[in-house]
């Protein structure tokens, strides 16, 4: 007898026996704040990656509206195809400049520009040594290369260093060693030691990719990120970012040289393959980067920071970023902290495994300059309060 297939049914119940089923909720934004309505409550949500609250911002609402009547609603093709027009090309330039590099490319999502470019930029033969608690786009790019994959326990540089040492003695003449970090870390909001890992991918002739998408707008001199707030992007290879995060759009790109972004123009599938995102998008991400450049990022930057002192200070934590992690251990302790907070008026979601490692279920909260002073302390007092 052929033996049954397994049934999507019977793994769906497997996931919610192992509290790991999830489930798509709608809510509805309210104003240009974080109030949100979500089904018949209404409720401050503490997830989104909103940090600046520049999603519902006047200008940029208004640039991507222009753009459409302008550009139309779609590209209608690849970029190599007939997809690239006038603002994907200034958008570019505008990145570039704005992290200090010779070029930069654009992709439909941070998810594709991470495994886009280390798909392309990598090939077997070559080694890449990621930080334990990189994100899982940086992971699937790095599998999809066929490069040899070494990983080092989370900012351990001493592992850094004996992999370092390993591979440089592994590695061709012609291959490549590639070190790949975040600079702010998504789950757990800390930050990468970059001056020491800088230090040791140049003792061993490494190139270094920094994804900073949970710096990017908020960290540094205009919010160019932890490189440029430590005066280092001149030695990162690579700065990947995201426009979904503190742009409050969507898209992601690579800030690099010249010849290697050339190289992901040509080797890179998911940039290849993908219909180029809307030309009224693109429009709308320079707007949203004159903002996040000029004075009006700064006072936001300075208001998040605010929030940010505020919560921390209540609860005994030192801030690093917009990013709160509370680690609770069970995947039943999280959701069940979260279903409190929620019915306080907090959205503030379980993160459970694969996004984190099993027994570091954990509580993200994400704080944003669009909160009120008072939503952020009234917060600070349920987190206090809760009962595990």
């Amino acid at each position: 007898m052929v033996p049954m297939a397994r049934s999507p049914a019977s793994e769906l119940e497997a996931l919610a026996v192992a509290g790991l089923h999830r489930q798509l909720r709608q809510w509805e934004r309210c104003g240009t704040g974080l109030q949100a309505r979500l089904g018949d409550r209404m409720v401050v949500n503490f997830s989104s990656n909103d940090y600046l609250g520049l999603a519902s911002h006047p200008s940029i609402t208004a640039a991507f509206s222009e753009a459409v009547n302008r550009w139309g609603a779609g590209s209608g093709a690849s970029r190599l195809v007939c997809g690239t027009m006038a603002p994907h090309t200034a958008l570019e330039e505008d990145l570039a400049q704005f992290k200090g590099t010779e070029s930069a490319l654009s992709f439909s999502s941070g998810y594709t520009a991470a495994v886009g470019t280390l798909s392309a930029l990598l090939q077997p033969g070559d080694i890449v040594i990621l930080d334990k608690l990189c994100h899982a786009s940086l992971i699937d790019g790095a599998r999809l290369s066929g490069a040899e994959i070494r990983v080092f326990p989370h900012n351990d540089l001493d592992q850094l260093e004996k992999r370092l040492a390993w591979a440089s003695g592994k590695v061709s003449a012609a291959g490549r060693i590639l070190v790949v970090t975040e600079s702010v870390f998504s789950m757990d909001g800390d930050r990468a030691p970059l001056a020491d890992i800088i230090r040791a991918k140049h003792k061993y002739g490494a190139l270094l990719l920094v994804d900073e998408a949970h710096a990017f707008g908020i960290l540094g001199p205009g919010g160019r990120g932890l490189a440029a707030e430590l005066g280092l992007a001149d030695h990162v290879d690579l700065q990947l970012g995201t426009l979904s995060k503190a742009a409050g759009l969507s898209g992601g790109f690579v800030a690099a040289s010249r010849d290697l972004c050339d190289l992901l123009v040509n080797r890179s599938r998911a940039f290849i393959y993908s219909t180029a995102p809307a030309p009224a998008l693109a429009e709308a991400a320079r707007t949203s980067l004159s903002l996040l450049a000029g004075a009006e990022g700064d006072q936001l930057r300075s208001r998040l920071w605010h929030h940010l002192d505020s919560l921390c200070n209540a609860l005994g934590r030192t801030p690093e970023s917009a990013i709160f992690p509370v680690i609770l251990g069970s995947n039943e302790r999280a959701l069940a902290a979260a279903a409190g907070l929620l019915e306080k008026g907090f959205l503030v979601p379980a993160i459970r495994y694969p996004t984190v490692p099993r027994g570091s279920a954990r509580l993200r909260v994400t704080l944003s300059a669009a909160h009120e002073a008072s939503d952020v302390s009234a917060l600070a007092a349920a987190l206090a309060s809760r009962a595990d």
